[in-house]
């Protein structure tokens, strides 16, 4: 008997193999249905073959054009049904499943009777055997595919189809307990071993069954939307290879292949529910990367991490310095007071990375050299170019020193502690003594020393340290809520609705991004405004939910996917699945029930 799980209810359909592809746990492979046929892409970047950054959106898949066939070789129609463990495919002979049996293999469970498959795979050479067949991309770059079954075969070709093309055809006489397995591997070895396919079957749905059951439970309204986040939160990890020395999750398994400094920081968000190891080591390969003046890297992919860049200036990039901050995310929850001994010393060198290199005019205030380095890469703060003194990076970095002043309480370092505490009090004076416009209520960023009057919530980013005066927080909420400026129906908006450079749809420059709206929603709440917080988290969690996938960012005021916004997006999904267990709990405590 099948095993069953109510959340495969739940998520049955969801992965719809056109915006979000089956996939597993660590695996690079990504199966995808397209026109009538299904391809199985990598998720990897590459570089030594595309020679460009993000070519691995367009490259061609490994396999394309996988059609299931009758025993004569004829294609036939399929309708998919897709739950997180397996795809069904189900013909007019039958039903041919699709399961992982480990990252780099699936399973294909065959109809009784005779049957077959048909696929092209882009790779230069292959032979076929008396089993199935093997075919490799040769050269410096390596990729191999093998497939194997247990069915008596009664066709069997691969033939070139164009240059680093081969066509497949495969049919068989199949029983009970036949199978097909394909192995897409950057190994010299293959697996050629077919495994019981009740077992392979029974193995995927306890492990999608078990993630999904170690999660907190949730409102009603809220659970179809978070345990799809909980898929996204699990299919999106890959696993260790070169420089990707743990296993990590990447902001989309479909569009940024690697780690991303900024990104990591909200993962753990999630991870810390359920898996402390997997969300302390969120932050562990960041550290594994970092130099020795404490600055950490951009990004980190297989191939190498990401320390500087030419564009749109030539400047070292790294993110925003939150490091401290998603440390002390996971000891509320764990208390583990071990990690912070672990990680107190690279924090002291990242802090003083920011603080001691990067006040170039030595006003006390510090300065992103390049607009990637703040996570908001085509904001129009930096239209008028690099460096710019921007209150957001500030506002982090007081509490940055503020949670390292928790930190060193925490370890028993008490001189450090307070002196992190009185940095932290320093800098927000400095501010508000530099930043602070008291006619117009915001804190402006600053390029060779004049106010760059463009209106976004970064203006407004130091009321979330907390160390803001009463008047000053009070005019920043009153910006943060006007309908006309960060208050439309989904709030918060990158740039201000009415600011003559605010667009929707272009990344950073209108669209709201949940992250920015979770850092809002604790600064606010800290600041002494529950009203305004909570209600700024239901308005993100109707945001999130009321769309089948999640995205790296909305349209504001229609809270619809803008064009370029990246599907299965890890942070929006993390933001999700933290804010659905505080409005959870809050509704519990409220009626009594905890």
């Amino acid at each position: 008997m099948a095993f069953e799980s109510p959340y495969f209810d739940l998520l049955k359909d969801l992965i719809n193999l056109r915006d979000v592809p089956f996939t597993e746990r660590g695996s690079r492979l990504l199966v995808f249905l397209e026109d009538h046929h299904l391809s199985f892409r990598l998720a990897e970047r590459w570089m030594k073959r595309d020679r460009q950054l993000s070519a691995y959106r367009r490259r061609p898949p490994m396999i394309d054009r996988w059609v299931f066939t009758d025993g004569e070789g004829r294609p036939l129609d399929f309708t998919l049904v897709t739950y997180p463990h397996r795809l069904d495919a189900i013909t007019s002979i039958g039903v041919f499943s699709l399961v992982f049996v480990d990252p780099e293999s699936i399973l294909i469970t065959l109809p009784p009777g005779s049957c077959g498959v048909a696929f092209q795979a882009n790779l230069d050479i292959g032979h076929a055997d008396r089993r199935g067949g093997v075919m490799r991309l040769t050269g410096d770059i390596r990729r191999n595919i093998a497939y194997t079954t247990n069915a008596r075969i009664t066709a069997n070709q691969i033939e070139p189809c164009a240059p680093e093309c081969q066509q497949v055809r495969l049919t068989m006489e199949t029983a009970g307990g036949t199978e097909l397995l394909l192995n897409i591997t950057p190994r010299l070895g293959f697996n050629r071993y077919i495994p019981d396919p009740q077992v392979v079957l029974d193995a995927a749905a306890h492990r999608w069954h078990d993630w999904f059951a170690a999660a907190p439970p949730v409102l009603e309204p809220l659970r179809s939307q978070y345990y799809f986040a909980w898929w996204v939160m699990r299919a999106g990890l890959i696993s260790t290879r070169f420089f990707t020395t743990r296993e990590a999750m990447t902001p989309s398994k479909m569009y940024y292949v690697g780690v991303w400094q900024w990104d990591a920081y909200f993962h753990i968000l999630a991870y810390r529910h359920v898996d402390k190891r997997l969300a302390q080591d969120q932050l562990r390969i960041l550290l594994d990367h970092q130099r020795e003046d404490g600055f950490i890297p951009d990004a980190i992919h297989d191939e190498g991490i990401v320390t500087h860049l030419d564009l749109p200036v030539d400047a070292d990039v790294t993110k925003p310095p939150l490091l401290a901050w998603a440390v002390w995310k996971l000891y509320e929850k764990d208390g583990d007071r071990e990690f912070l001994n672990e990680v107190y010393e690279p924090l002291v060198r990242s802090t003083r990375w920011w603080l001691e290199q990067n006040d170039r005019d030595g006003n006390g205030l510090c300065e992103y050299g390049h607009p990637f380095s703040s996570g908001l890469d085509d904001n129009p703060l930096w239209d008028e170019g690099m460096p710019v003194e921007s209150p957001d990076l500030n506002s982090y970095l007081v509490i940055q020193q503020d949670t390292l002043a928790k930190i060193a309480g925490e370890i028993g370092e008490v001189e450090d502690a307070q002196m992190w505490s009185r940095r932290a009090a320093s800098l927000a004076q400095r501010m508000i003594d530099s930043a602070w416009d008291n006619q117009a209520g915001l804190f402006w960023a600053r390029k060779d020393g004049q106010p760059i009057h463009v209106r976004t919530p970064f203006n407004l980013f130091p009321l979330i340290t907390g160390r803001m005066p009463p008047g000053i927080t009070s005019r920043l909420v009153a910006h943060l809520t006007n309908q006309q400026e960060f208050w439309p129906p989904f709030p918060v908006p990158s740039v201000a609705l009415d600011d003559a450079r605010y667009d929707p749809n272009q990344m950073w420059r209108g669209p709201t991004w949940v992250n920015i709206n979770y850092l809002l929603i604790e600064g606010l709440r800290n600041a002494g405004y529950p009203e305004v917080s909570g209600e700024l988290r239901r308005r993100t969690l109707e945001l999130i939910g009321a769309q089948k996938d999640i995205y790296e960012y909305y349209h504001p005021v229609t809270g619809e996917k803008p064009p370029k916004a990246a599907a299965i997006f890890g942070w929006s999904s993390a933001v999700f699945i933290d804010l659905a267990i505080q409005a959870s709990l809050d509704a519990r405590l409220a009626s009594g029930k905890e």
